[in-house]
């Protein structure tokens, strides 16, 4: 089974902890590899996720080259869950040329006072572009509504216009691949603690976390909520249980390989009357 269709979310979604620490895809579903430890599945999964992007790097540079089709990737999760870790896994190895970040922090005064969704728009990807959203656009439906920064009848404007924005961007060539990184609240307790007690990374732990930690059960049914308003053939979401970097850094590699590899990429065909140029 492709995965694309094993973390494709169900139509039913309902986030539970314990499906956070599954394991999918790679060795540790082989019977050739049952019993392994753990420090040994990490090192096949990671030799696996290096294999696949050789293999994403090589049909970026067709990507770019052929100009044609735009590549969006939006990865959604709780605080820690991953989305700086799976940006520096998946592309370190990739021309930057053709590849663009894009954090989404706290709105300034010039965004608020736009539409919500118009400092979106500005950083959807170019042709030949691949572009990741480290949160995006479902902001404005996740944080907002936790925090009654919206009543419930915007929040179902909002979804449809997220629909439609998002149906306008795969209509006029942007292939849309939306991840939720889903992570256990114990696994998030241990990452947070664990940016506590190491001064190089004390940087990265921010107060508020732990006031937005004690509202998860509201951004679990936010995020259901969510995922199942806007998934969509064009737009689709994958759910990856993200306790496991590794699994987390492989399934997502494995879901980008596979929707490149559908876009039927290619160099651009040569040039005959190039064929009789000499470089003096």
């Amino acid at each position: 089974m492709q995965a694309r269709q094993i973390f494709r979310a169900p139509s039913k979604l309902k986030l539970r902890e314990d499906d956070a620490d599954r394991r999918l895809i790679g060795a540790a579903i082989s019977k050739r590899h049952a019993g392994k430890e753990q420090a040994e599945l990490k090192t096949l999964d990671r030799a696996k996720t290096d294999e696949l992007i050789s293999r994403i790097a090589h049909l970026q540079a067709m990507l770019y080259a052929q100009h044609r089709q735009k590549v969006l990737l939006v990865l959604q999760g709780m605080d820690t869950a991953g989305k700086d870790g799976t940006v520096r896994a998946m592309f370190s190895r990739i021309n930057p040329m053709g590849i663009r970040g894009v954090p989404f922090k706290q709105p300034t005064d010039n965004e608020l006072a736009h539409d919500y969704l118009w400092r979106v728009h500005q950083q959807v990807p170019i042709k030949g572009e691949i572009v990741i959203f480290n949160r995006s656009h479902y902001e404005e439906v996740l944080i907002t509504k936790v925090q009654h920064m919206i009543d419930e009848a915007e929040c179902k404007r909002r979804y449809v216009q997220i629909r439609d924005f998002e149906r306008m961007l795969a209509e006029t060539g942007t292939v849309i691949i939306k991840v939720f990184l889903h992570i256990s609240q114990e696994e998030q307790r241990k990452r947070l603690q664990q940016r506590l007690d190491d001064p190089d990374k004390q940087w990265k732990f921010n107060p508020a976390d732990l006031e937005q930690r004690k509202k998860w059960d509201d951004y679990q049914r936010a995020y259901e909520t969510a995922i199942r308003e806007t998934d969509a053939g064009h737009a689709p979401w994958y759910v990856v249980p993200a306790n496991s970097k590794t699994q987390r850094n492989l399934a997502i590699a494995s879901i980008l390989l596979e929707t490149l590899e559908g876009l039927e990429l290619s160099f651009p065909p040569t040039d005959a009357q190039l064929s009789n140029i000499t470089v003096e």
